[in-house]
């Protein structure tokens, strides 16, 4: 007799041979319930909660994809928390504390008695205890090195084939892997681009932290317990084979015959996946050449003096308005009075170097297939979670039974024809927020944390949810698939803590001189350069080819081609050029390069309850966190700010935004090319504060002196939340877990140029009457939306439209051309161009791709200040000693934003709204909604646009030891 279904959706294999096949949770030992935490639990009422999207189970079997893509069905608990996510952008209005728990899962330690779904002992120090809701992983060993083990090993049935996705990316070989999708070409290629290391790299990391002390062998031999935990996971699911069915879509597996491999992990693999995420979320600087070309389109046109003196106002390093999260003047990456060393490239001379060479196949001729419509249809929102495949008609599971017992895997072809994950999945992105009110004004007289970081959202997510027991750790909260040893975002016994992406200069730009090794006159097609001994030697090729062929899951023609990234001792070649004549090649270097490895300790500190007693030790274990995050911490009676990241001393002179001359006496203080190793800014020198009456951080400046990215002014995302939680403290206000909470989403669903910037462009047009009546009821729907609040959101779940809907139509129409029309005429096209390079005009929610976060980055601060110079307002830091709009004069500015108003006005939802393999186009709401990337062969329904962190925790603590 075959196998059931019921054994078939375990295993995920077809063919009588499966009939042996059996699961291993039931060959694992029964464990006793342990509902009791290991430490008392000092959570206030409805204090400690989380929700991460869309739900633990990031694991399908091939059945289960096969069921999901014929009929619909889903994984228990791969989406059981999206719902819950969703559901409280549509009901946070009067929301109360005892409401909290529909929309967040209880993060309080250990499983509740009767809430207990699974419990298991994948060796005999340790026991997995996951809860019947959600499938959460409680883990608890009775020694450190079990602890470690069940973490991995949960790590592997929850995220095994995202986990093997990361490696890869971080080896720089997903096509041979995946399939030769465009967007993982373009994934590889960036991640080569910006983070190539050889295996014997990534092993002198590890060798290097490992001798660096006790906490460094530990973390050695925490991060081999580990991986002993997901390979142990791997051999057990291959031999049971209900391994993830992507194995065999993608063709490294065989159904029927269980031939093929799932490759062991190792610690090298832990080095790149942790340089890859590091490098997306805990980057920040670099883009040193293009400010240099803005700055020469600057004096071309205005003269070097005057030209320089515009390009540093338009660059807003230091802007007086910019909002800051905490008090104080910390003074990093400033550009000097009288910089020296600054090498600024030619007019037209830049040439990006290309990493991708030999191409043949379809890499050469760019050929691809169509997106899938598995892939990429948009599907309705089911009621509660969606059904499982055990669950479907006894009709549907007759016919899957018959696609099983065929080997027709037809209903999961090109489920990623377009890429596992997106092309731009690594390109620096700040996200995530935080809001933490003091003691003094909070209901209980606790602090109040709500805090998260934004991840983007993909199925199943980068990040998973677990806690951790045992010696020395004890924490609960998210994170990075691939490297949960230890809690990165969550909570210990008693505090809590969060980041986000700060993004402050830790790379900068240099200018290497170019020759030849037999002496002959180098080019910009040179391929050596000048080291730091005065010698010609070659830059170092990091090269990786990768050959791909079509399979179910990606069906790109055959093809393939060689990564070859070129790498200094001054770091990795960007473009070439010239600086006054001479040829050289522009490079960029990183202070975490080859030390993106370093940042386990402080990770490993914060999950230790004996290392993290208040808030002052908290902000010391941050120190040893090399990446550049904003750093939140919340307990019983402290809430604290502290910014983390190798920041290189500069010498004196160094201008950090424009390319430096290599050889010159500028760059980093006391720095080895042998190591990458430097003078770094001391803790002290690091924005931080404990207990001001609140603290919000939207990716804003952290504290004045602290110098930010371009246009940082007085118009940022941050403000939404700042205005919100100071104005609610101005009236009295004493807040509780569930009105922070409010006040959170509200701000997630504001339009920030609506809220802030629309009522300036009102009061220019209101400085006459206007005579049309189609563009004056125009006019009043932006005002009746601003006044109303400025929100994008439904009147209810699933309305399908905006209450102000033409009036956000309208504003996404009109800020582009808008922006153009303010500036340009004065600007110049060729400076307005380079500008919009340097700093994006705009970020709608419909403009970033269904990713959620958006506004982050944008010209509201420049159109804010021009306004009101043309007002005749005050305005710090101004853009130039005129104003643009209109030449300055008011009566011209208002027919520039009236003129672009009509021109807006005119354009078609289905302009506005193109539509793509989500959405119709014109339909404004889909378009704004979020969408989670699918990563493997289950998808998910788009929720409803919300700007706020991915993982979220609402943390209030009413004790403490």
């Amino acid at each position: 007799m075959p196998p059931s279904l019921r054994l078939r959706l375990r295993t995920g294999a077809v063919g009588t041979a499966l009939a042996v096949a059996a699961s291993t949770a039931a060959a694992l030992p029964a464990a006793p319930v342990l509902a009791e935490p290991a430490f008392e639990d000092y959570c206030a009422p409805s204090g400690c909660l989380d929700v991460l999207p869309p739900g633990q189970n990031g694991s399908a079997t091939l059945v289960e994809i096969l069921g999901h893509q014929a009929f619909g069905t889903r994984p228990e608990h791969s989406s059981s928390q999206l719902d819950m996510y969703d559901n409280l952008v549509h009901h946070y209005d009067g929301l109360t504390d005892d409401g909290l728990d529909a929309f967040f899962n209880d993060a309080t330690f250990g499983v509740g008695e009767g809430e207990v779904g699974r419990e298991y002992r994948p060796r005999e120090d340790v026991t997995i205890t996951r809860d019947s809701q959600h499938g959460i992983p409680h883990v608890r060993g009775t020694t450190r090195e079990g602890t470690m083990f069940g973490a991995g090993y949960a790590a592997g049935e929850d995220r095994l084939f995202l986990m093997d996705v990361l490696r890869r990316v971080g080896r720089g070989e997903l096509t041979p892997f995946a399939g030769g999708a465009p967007g993982n070409r373009g994934l590889e290629q960036d991640l080569w681009n910006t983070a190539p290391y050889t295996e014997e790299d990534k092993q002198a990391q590890i060798d290097r932290v490992a001798a660096s002390g006790e906490r460094g062998a530990q973390a050695l031999a925490d991060v081999d317990a580990y991986l002993d935990g997901v390979n142990s996971y791997i051999d057990e699911a291959d031999s049971g084979r209900y391994f993830p069915g992507e194995y065999v879509l993608t063709g490294h597996k065989n159904a029927i015959t269980n031939s093929g491999e799932i490759e062991h992990f190792t610690p090298t693999d832990v080095v790149g996946i942790a340089a890859m995420v590091g490098g997306i979320f805990g980057g920040g600087g670099g883009g040193e050449v293009q400010a240099a070309i803005v700055l020469a389109n600057f004096q071309d046109r205005y003269g070097a003096q005057e030209g320089a003196e515009l390009w540093q106002d338009w660059r807003m390093e230091n802007d007086p308005e910019a909002l800051v999260s905490v008090d104080g003047e910390f003074p990093y990456a400033r550009t000097p009075e009288n910089p020296v060393g600054e090498a600024v490239p030619d007019p037209g001379s830049v040439e990006p170097y290309d990493i991708v060479h030999d191409e043949y196949g379809s890499a050469a001729s760019d050929a691809a297939v169509a997106a899938p419509l598995a892939a990429q249809a948009r599907e309705e929102a089911p009621e509660g979670e969606a059904s499982t495949v055990e669950e479907l008609p006894e009709d549907q599971r007759a016919e899957l039974e018959k696609m099983v017992e065929e080997g027709d895997l037809s209903a999961a072809e090109g489920v990623f024809d377009e890429g596992v994950l997106p092309e731009d999945f690594l390109d620096p992105r700040g996200m995530s927020n935080a809001l933490l009110v003091s003691g003094e004004h909070t209901e209980s007289g606790n602090p109040v944390a709500v805090m998260g970081p934004q991840t983007g959202y993909f199925s199943p997510q980068l990040l998973m949810l677990q806690e951790l027991q045992g010696p020395g750790i004890s924490a609960r909260g998210a994170s990075f698939a691939g490297v949960s040893f230890y809690v990165q975002m969550g909570r210990g016994v008693d505090y809590a803590w969060s980041a986000t992406s700060a993004g402050q200069d830790i790379t900068d730009t240099f200018a290497v001189e170019l020759c030849e090794t037999d002496g002959s006159e180098p080019s910009t097609s040179s391929r050596s350069y000048v080291d730091t001994a005065g010698e010609c030697t070659d830059f170092e090729a990091l090269s990786v080819s990768n050959d791909w062929s079509p399979s179910v899951a990606d069906g790109t023609p055959e093809g393939g081609y060689t990564l070859t990234s070129l790498r200094s001792e001054f770091g990795l070649v960007r473009s070439f050029a010239t600086v006054d004549g001479d040829p050289v090649a522009f490079t960029e270097l990183r202070s975490t390069y080859m030390r993106e490895v370093d940042s386990i300790l402080g990770f490993q500190r914060f999950n230790d309850p004996g290392e993290i007693t208040s808030a002052e030790t908290f902000t010391e274990a941050a120190g040893d966190v090399g990446y550049a995050f904003n750093w939140h911490y919340v307990d019983d009676e402290d809430i604290a700010f502290i910014n983390s990241g190798t920041n290189p001393v500069r010498v004196e002179g160094t201008n950090p935004t424009l390319p430096i001359d290599a050889y010159s006496a500028s760059g980093w203080s006391g720095w080895d090319p042998a190591t990458n190793e430097a003078d770094y800014h001391p803790q002290e020198d690091h924005p931080q504060q404990i207990n001001p009456d609140y603290i919000v951080n939207w990716n804003n400046k952290p504290a004045q002196g602290y110098t930010s990215p371009w246009a940082t002014g007085p118009v940022h995302r941050g403000d939404l939340l700042d205005a919100r939680v100071s104005g609610l403290i101005g009236q009295g206000h004493q807040f509780t877990p569930a009105s922070l909470t409010a006040t959170m989403m509200e701000a997630g669903v504001a339009d920030l140029r609506a809220e802030q910037v629309l009522p300036l462009l009102l009061e220019v047009i209101d400085t006459e009457a206007v005579q049309d009546p189609e563009l004056a009821g125009t006019v009043e729907a932006l005002r009746a939306w601003t006044e109303s609040g400025s929100l994008r959101r439904e009147p209810h779940r699933d309305a399908g439209y905006y209450e102000h809907a033409d009036a956000a139509r309208v504003l996404d129409a009109w800020w582009p051309r808008l922006v153009r029309a303010q500036f340009e005429p004065e600007l110049g096209g060729d400076l307005y161009t380079e500008l919009t390079r340097a700093a994006p005009v705009d970020e709608s929610p419909s403009g970033v791709g269904h990713v959620g976060s958006a506004f982050q980055y944008g010209w509201w601060s420049y159109v804010h200040k021009d306004l009101r110079t043309v007002l005749g307002q005050d305005v710090e830091g101004e853009l130039g000693d005129e104003a643009y709009c209109g030449g300055g004069d008011t009566g011209s500015c208002r027919t520039v934003l009236l003129d672009s108003l009509a021109e807006a006005a005119a354009v078609p939802a289905g302009e506005v709204y193109p539509g793509d393999g989500v959405c119709s186009a014109g339909d404004q709401v889909c378009a704004d909604s979020v969408a989670h990337q699918a990563v493997g062969g289950i998808n998910m329904w788009p929720i409803a646009w919300q700007n706020r962190p991915t993982y979220q925790l609402v943390y209030q603590f009413s004790g403490g030891r």
